[in-house]
């Protein structure tokens, strides 16, 4: 029970973690590169409006946080791997599951471009398994 209990803490802390880091980039992206970009989205809830925003966004500002989520999984991979009792790797896979379905909803909400749902889905469980190898072993 007791392992169980730290199995399941474990994952939650690497979320933890990898939302902090990915929204920690994420206000970067949006206060010190593209602030133009953020004062424009600023309060808007239409999803046709948001659609338009990131049609004319610059690929950077995209790139920024596909790169946030990228640094996201791999610490949060690398916390849930350090704190779990043991199979390691397996937490770190876990939590590349739930950023990917953390990044669907996230994707449904603000609804971007193809290219970036695609992408941005695709590094999240390479990205955790990579930070949960680089945990050191118990």
């Amino acid at each position: 029970m007791r392992s169980a209990f730290r199995s399941i803490a474990s994952v939650v802390a690497g979320f933890i973690a990898a939302s902090i880091v990915m929204t920690i980039v994420e206000m970067i992206n949006g206060r010190v590169f593209y602030p133009g970009l953020a004062k424009a989205a600023e309060g808007v809830t239409d999803r046709e409006t948001i659609r338009a925003i990131f049609a004319a966004a610059p690929l950077g500002s995209l790139l920024v946080v596909i790169v946030g989520w990228i640094l996201g999984g791999v610490v949060g991979g690398w916390v849930a791997a350090r704190l779990a009792p043991r199979a390691s790797v397996v937490h770190g896979l876990v939590l590349g599951a739930l950023l990917v379905l953390a990044g669907v909803a996230n994707n449904l909400m603000l609804p971007p471009p193809m290219w970036f749902w695609i992408a941005s889905l695709a590094v999240l469980v390479p990205a955790a398994y990579v930070g949960a190898r680089l945990a050191p072993k118990r």
